[in-house]
């Protein structure tokens, strides 16, 4: 099952951070239960399967996720997939994004395994370091690399073009600094691969 976490505005970023404070008036009161995220593909923690990673090719697959214990107001979702290794293996200054999906409508509960290539009728947005698509895990043979899935709930469409792949970076700042301050949960799945 996926951590949840973030529960007031202003809450963690896709840079990292852990999550604001609680709307519950300094622990008084009901708390709101954490968004949750939560995948058949694998369990958290674990293996991420071949079939979702570049081991399966261009028959890779996205996995299928659903989230639920929506925070109210959201409006729309963002997932943010990276890999953090070649930062803390100190091998680059900036992690590898392998999946950033924007607009995804607040009244949607997850995304199916396959999900369609870029910008969709209802507003979503995507882009990887590759393609306007899901990147698959590809970390060469030895340590495992962890491959980080982030969900957070907005109370606000984001306004960030679809980007090219060519510019994942650039976009993803874009949609980080967009989300400051309209963070009202977030949760996080972690899964490992290599060759």
């Amino acid at each position: 099952m996926a951590q949840g976490g973030g529960q007031g505005r202003g809450g963690g970023d896709a840079r990292g951070g852990g999550g604001g404070q609680g709307r519950g008036g300094g622990g008084r009161g009901p708390q709101t239960p954490p968004l949750l995220m939560t995948t058949t593909a694998f369990e958290d923690g674990s293996v991420i399967p071949d079939k979702y990673t570049q081991k399966a090719g261009p028959m890779a697959v996205s996995p299928e996720l659903k989230w639920s214990q929506v925070p109210m107001g959201t409006q729309t979702f963002v997932l943010l997939m990276h890999d953090p290794e070649p930062v803390l293996n100190k091998s680059s200054k900036m992690d590898v994004t392998h999946w950033l999906v924007w607009n995804i409508p607040g009244t949607s509960t997850g995304l199916p395994e396959g999900f369609k290539e870029g910008e969709l009728p209802d507003g979503t947005r995507q882009v990887s370091l590759r393609s306007n698509a899901y990147m698959g895990p590809g970390a060469p043979a030895g340590p495992y690399h962890h491959y980080t899935f982030e969900l957070y709930a907005l109370d606000m469409k984001l306004d960030v073009p679809q980007g090219a792949p060519q510019q994942a970076a650039d976009t993803r700042n874009a949609v980080v600094n967009a989300m400051d301050g309209h963070v009202l949960g977030k949760a996080i799945l972690v899964g490992k691969f290599h060759q």
